[in-house]
């Protein structure tokens, strides 16, 4: 006789990354708590699965002998019930729709609405003739109305109303993966960054959930694009994450990425990731080490008041290198939910500055599930950024400029499986030095289908 067996991810804790990607490889999910999954996925990138879903394997293997066995009545043929065959292609779709207004500050008391929707469709490599360890990922995205980005701080307030470009716009991100039974995977194609810092636990990001403000949902480099056309790695072993970026270093949003590749240059990010206890609770611990043979400003990343005039000494600097030191640490952890609980996280970052616009940052913060709501989530963040000098200095005589800083509050109400209304407050102490320090106030209502 046969029995089925679940094996579920979370259920060991101490499960190496290695074993957590062999399961991630199988494709086989069921619904769970979404800050675990997101541990999960930050072990083993699986381009456009449901990162509010953890993954199970499903085998059949031999009961154990016992004299249950002898009272279990025989099956004919036509009794054996049937398994029912994987789906071949999975879509998710997450719409979001916001309204937000500046309530203090220099800024207009105006209030905006905008939205964003973004579909994941995944198709495993059998429904194209193709064995399962291959799969497509089609990541279509359309941006309508209005924010408050660039009203108070540089850095966007609103990330998923900051990408894919101004306006009403549509974009769409392709890529294929390949997944080893270690469980490697090698993805090639054009792929959206925020699919990979949504899953990120505890920080969370892409800001469909958790913090919205570009420093924390996105933490830019001004190396990493937000859509990047090239090529990511994940090498999952015993003890240790690595990954590698291999990418055009121009943003390719509303780009097939077919469009002159690489003529700026290539740019790349490696990092490693430790998983690490402390106290028994749950951490992980990473260095990022980013760069490009760039040789222009990234202008494309930036509002035109910050790009310099023709034959400014800055900017024109060829190759640009970053360092990263990033964490995420758990402080309590809920044995009732599994994944869920209350954590820090922070980050630094450094750079030479030319022809990277920033040469330094940081933030820290606190986000988790509250216990007596564990369908709840909540966030606290600060952060500080700093243009690179060369860049304030080529300004000075348009536009003075200083580091920007601030914070960022949330609190998401979970009033159903696939409904979540989050109320956010920034306040922003801008890098535009002639602007007051500004507050904005905005809701976020998001549903999942």
């Amino acid at each position: 006789m046969t029995s089925n067996a679940v094996s579920i991810c979370g259920a060991d804790k101490n499960w190496s990354l290695r074993s957590l990607a062999v399961l991630g490889a199988s494709g086989l999910c069921f619904a769970g708590p979404p800050a675990y999954a997101q541990d999960i996925a930050d072990a083993v990138v699986v381009n456009g699965q449901d990162s509010a879903t953890a993954t199970i394997r499903v085998t059949n293997q031999p009961a154990e002998p016992g004299e249950d066995d002898a009272a279990q009545p025989l099956r004919l043929p036509a009794e054996t019930p049937t398994e029912t065959p994987p789906e071949r292609t999975t879509t998710r779709l997450v719409w979001s729709q916001f309204a937000d207004v500046p309530v203090s500050g220099s800024a207009p008391s105006t209030l905006r609405y905008g939205g964003k929707v973004d579909a994941y469709v995944d198709v495993k490599g059998s429904a194209i003739g193709l064995d399962d360890s291959i799969s497509l990922h089609f990541h279509p995205e359309f941006k309508y109305g209005e924010s408050s980005n660039g009203e108070i701080g540089l850095i966007p307030e609103n990330t998923q109303l900051f990408y894919p470009g101004e306006g009403d716009v549509f974009d769409l991100s392709v890529n294929i993966t390949k997944r080893w039974n270690s469980g490697t995977t090698l993805t090639v194609g054009k792929v959206n960054i925020l699919d990979l810092a949504a899953r990120i636990p505890i920080q969370g990001g892409g800001g469909h959930e958790g913090f919205q403000n570009l420093a924390t949902a996105l933490p830019p480099s001004a190396i990493v694009p937000g859509s990047i056309t090239g090529a990511v790695l994940n090498v999952p072993t015993e003890k240790v994450l690595y990954r590698l970026l291999v990418f055009d270093p121009e943003l390719q949003s509303r780009r097939s990425g077919l469009e002159d590749p690489f003529s700026k240059g290539i740019g790349m990010l490696a990092s490693v990731t430790f998983p690490v206890k402390i106290g028994g609770k749950r951490g992980y611990y990473a260095l990022k080490l980013a760069a490009s043979s760039r040789s222009e400003l990234a202008a494309e990343a930036l509002p035109a008041a910050l790009i310099p005039a023709p034959g400014s000494n800055f900017g024109n600097r060829q190759g640009e290198v970053a360092g990263v030191f990033a964490f995420q640490q758990y402080l309590t952890e809920d044995a009732a939910n599994p994944g869920n609980g209350i954590g820090i996280f922070g980050q630094v970052y450094v750079s030479n500055g030319n022809p990277t616009f920033l040469d330094a940052s940081g933030f820290i913060g606190i986000s988790g599930n509250p216990k007596s709501r564990p369908q709840d989530r909540f966030g606290l963040t600060y952060f500080r950024y700093s243009i690179a000098n060369g860049l304030v200095d080529a300004l000075g005589n348009r536009l003075a400029l200083q580091d920007e800083e601030g914070i960022e509050a949330f609190y998401t109400f979970g009033w159903s499986k696939n409904l979540r209304v989050t109320a956010n407050v920034q306040a922003v102490d801008s890098a535009v030095t002639v602007r007051d320090f500004g507050v904005t106030a905005g809701m976020r209502v998001t549903a999942l289908f």
